[in-house]
């Protein structure tokens, strides 16, 4: 990337530009109303608090969150809006300089909000992942690129594994087309982690990850907001190389869609996941054959979705990563209208694919899960705790960890990928 797209959009200069400047023209809009009046700024303070209130509820309602906007998102809404506003009225009744920097001083506050409902997410953390140029340049998948599967048919037991002197330093990240062979669903493109140890000519047998992102969304924000290969090279500089075959996978095929990945009116994503995605990872990979050594992980729906396959396919997904998960699948914040949806309103079929449902009837003595949440997040922790709990009475090897001064952001999953690892680094065989 250039230094244009390289440019931080969470910290550094731009971030900090942004909200200097926005300071000086929110007061410039503010003190010239309050000279001539309070009504006007009261009235713009009420309906901008209204709009954020109504983008709230617009993105519940029309299933792009499903869950309520947080506070500090709401209320940068509200700022720009309130911004806006203020602006508007400097142009219909103001003098000419007003006219001319309103608009001017309304841009640099919605700018900074921007840039801080972006930062609370931590979904954009630079220019080219905001203009797609991050993702753009990824090769495909190709026989070239996998080349190590064909000049070793039979992995090295881990056990005689001696990173060679020619092993590259970094992992290799490839796009690919999983076909829902069986499933019948179409995915968007994934995305592949190939460690440093898979390059080498004859290399151990990797475990595999299998991740998730949220919703919306699309795989490639965990290469971006997910730093995905920035903590699988760390991970893997520190195991001689070794880190799981990552697969970032899309579950939901458009942007806004939600599938719940289940098996539903809405689509057979659940079989995609569990059927079609391990059957071409096996084929394809060469991947460790031992369903102990895959995993499967996710960010909020993604999280959901981790939970979901590991309690109902502990055969194929016998270790979870969940962070920031929900209690259960959602479609918005009406359950009956979820099940309606999905299920043409038959609760018991939607309630008997859910984790709590599961795991009161089935037992997970070898399976393991690893919770993480932002300990500003206080929806999802408690969705944490409440799904941890259920998980380890039914059997479960379970961990819960709080992720400091962060509410529902990527920067969980940026922050726990890498502990998460090394909890189940023992049971993925990548520890000595």
């Amino acid at each position: 990337m250039g230094p244009l797209t390289a440019l931080d959009l969470v910290q550094g200069p731009l971030a900090t530009t942004a909200a200097l400047l926005a300071l000086p023209a929110a007061a410039f809009l503010l003190i010239r109303r309050w000279r001539r009046g309070a009504l006007f700024p009261l009235v713009a303070a009420a309906l901008a608090a209204g709009i954020a209130y109504g983008a709230g509820e617009w993105a519940m309602s029309s299933g792009l969150s499903t869950h309520p906007l947080p506070l500090p998102v709401l209320g940068w809404i509200a700022a720009a809006a309130g911004a806006l506003l203020l602006a508007a009225g400097g142009i219909y009744r103001g003098r000419w300089l007003r006219r001319v920097l309103g608009p001017v001083a309304a841009v640099l506050v919605v700018a900074a909000a921007a840039l801080q409902i972006n930062a609370y997410y931590g979904f954009y953390r630079t220019v080219g992942d905001l203009a797609g140029a991050s993702t753009a340049d990824i090769a495909p998948l190709t026989a070239a690129s996998g080349e190590a599967r064909a000049a070793a048919p039979q992995p090295v037991p881990l056990s005689g594994w001696v990173p060679p002197a020619d092993m590259p330093d970094h992992g290799q990240v490839r796009s690919a087309r999983i076909p829902g062979t069986v499933s019948g669903f179409t995915a968007r493109r994934a995305y592949v982690y190939l460690p440093p140890a898979h390059a080498v000519r004859r290399h151990p047998a990797l475990p595999v990850l299998v991740l998730v992102a949220g919703q919306p969304g699309s795989p490639a924000d965990w290469l971006t907001a997910g730093r995905l290969e920035h903590v699988l090279d760390a991970f893997a500089a520190a195991h001689r190389g070794l880190a799981p075959i990552t697969v970032v996978v899309d579950p939901n095929g458009a942007l806004t869609a939600n599938t719940m990945c289940m098996d539903s009116r809405i689509a057979h994503a659940d079989t995609y996941l569990a059927t079609d995605v391990p059957a071409w990872i096996a084929a394809t990979l060469d991947p460790a054959t031992d369903h102990t050594r895959w995993a499967i992980g996710g960010f909020s729906f993604g999280g959901t979705c981790a939970m979901q396959m590991a309690a109902l396919h502990p055969g194929t997904f016998r270790n979870a990563l969940v962070f920031s998960g929900e209690a259960e699948p959602a479609l918005g914040r009406s359950r009956a209208a979820t099940i309606q949806q999905s299920f043409g309103g038959d609760t018991a079929a939607f309630e008997a694919l859910t984790p709590l449902h599961q795991f009161k009837k089935r037992h997970y003595h070898h399976s393991w899960a690893y919770f993480a949440a932002g300990a500003e997040d206080a929806e999802f922790t408690a969705c944490m705790h409440t799904v941890a709990a259920a998980a380890a009475h039914a059997g479960m090897t379970v961990r819960a960890e709080g992720i400091p001064a962060v509410g529902h952001s990527w920067r969980v999953p940026a922050a726990a990928l890498g502990p998460a690892l090394d909890w189940l680094s023992g049971r993925l065989a990548l520890a000595p």
